[in-house]
């Protein structure tokens, strides 16, 4: 599904099948099924009655398939304020970030507010994860999504959980996996694992403030594109590797689990010298955490 948020200035359109007071289905002349959307649209119109283009305030164009049957049935029972309230959330984020977010983030934020909105009438929590990595990897999508949540909770009245910041920041990186770089959740996944990773190894919770756990997330991350982009660092003299391993030797075997992780999950080894700079810098945190401080 994408969506076209500018008012249509062509000709009135033929109803095709009204879905609910503010929900439209209509063909366009070269069959190509629209969602059109607006408060009190679809009030007393017939199927085979015009629409006024002015009327409309937005529409979204469904893709074949099952994903059509899914788009109709949400944008008819959703309730037309979360719709209003998520398009002007995702409209204000591409803005920020000066980008599309994709054709499917609107209808996917839709769902998921309107699931957390059901949960929250029941009194259902799902227990969440801060995942501070996100605001390392990604501030701007991370920032642009708790502005979204702000936004939705203003226009609803109803304040969303502080984790769907986290949410919504998950689902703008999945909006970008059909697109050329579009690598950055499973890029994400793979981060959060080897802080799992280095976490059990030292026995303590990463202190996500610090500036030496930003400087690993950003090292990892770029460790990881290297391993995609097939441009591991490589050198010849392995005196420094050898003092590492021998010098700091737990670090030297946390560093060997996270080369373990991430041989099974991309299929590539980590070359010594790529190794080296994980081992300094789990040596790093390992030091904050002998000096009394949560790394």
């Amino acid at each position: 599904m994408t969506t076209d948020r500018r008012v249509p200035r062509t000709p009135a359109v033929v109803a095709h099948k009204v879905l609910n007071n503010n929900v439209v289905i209509s063909v366009d002349t070269s069959g190509q099924e629209r969602v059109l959307m607006g408060r009190g649209l679809g009030f007393q119109l017939q199927p085979t009655d015009t629409i006024d283009p002015a009327k409309v305030e937005k529409t979204f164009i469904l893709e074949q398939g099952s994903g059509a049957d899914h788009a109709r049935q949400l944008l008819a029972s959703v309730p037309y304020p979360v719709i209003e309230a998520v398009t002007a959330a995702v409209d204000e984020a591409e803005r920020t970030l000066g980008r599309s977010l994709g054709r499917r983030l609107p209808l996917a934020i839709i769902d998921h507010v309107q699931y957390v909105l059901e949960r929250m009438e029941k009194g259902i929590r799902i227990p969440s994860t801060a995942m501070p990595e996100l605001r390392v990897l990604h501030p701007q999508e991370f920032d642009a999504a708790a502005a979204m949540a702000r936004s939705v909770s203003a226009s609803l009245q109803t304040d969303l959980p502080q984790e769907e910041a986290v949410f919504l920041t998950m689902h703008i990186l999945n909006a970008t996996r059909d697109e050329p770089n579009g690598t950055a959740a499973l890029l994400f996944r793979r981060v959060q694992h080897v802080v799992t990773t280095v976490e059990g190894g030292l026995g303590v919770q990463l202190n996500v403030a610090s500036p030496d756990y930003a400087r690993f997330i950003l090292h990892i991350q770029f460790l990881l594109q290297r391993l995609v982009a097939k441009s591991m660092l490589r050198g010849s003299d392995t005196s420094f590797f050898e003092f590492a391993k021998h010098s700091y030797p737990r670090s030297y075997a946390i560093a060997a689990d996270v080369k373990l992780y991430v041989s099974e999950a991309t299929g590539s080894d980590l070359t010594d010298e790529e190794l080296l700079y994980v081992i300094v810098h789990v040596e790093r945190l390992a030091n904050q955490v002998v000096d009394g401080q949560a790394p």
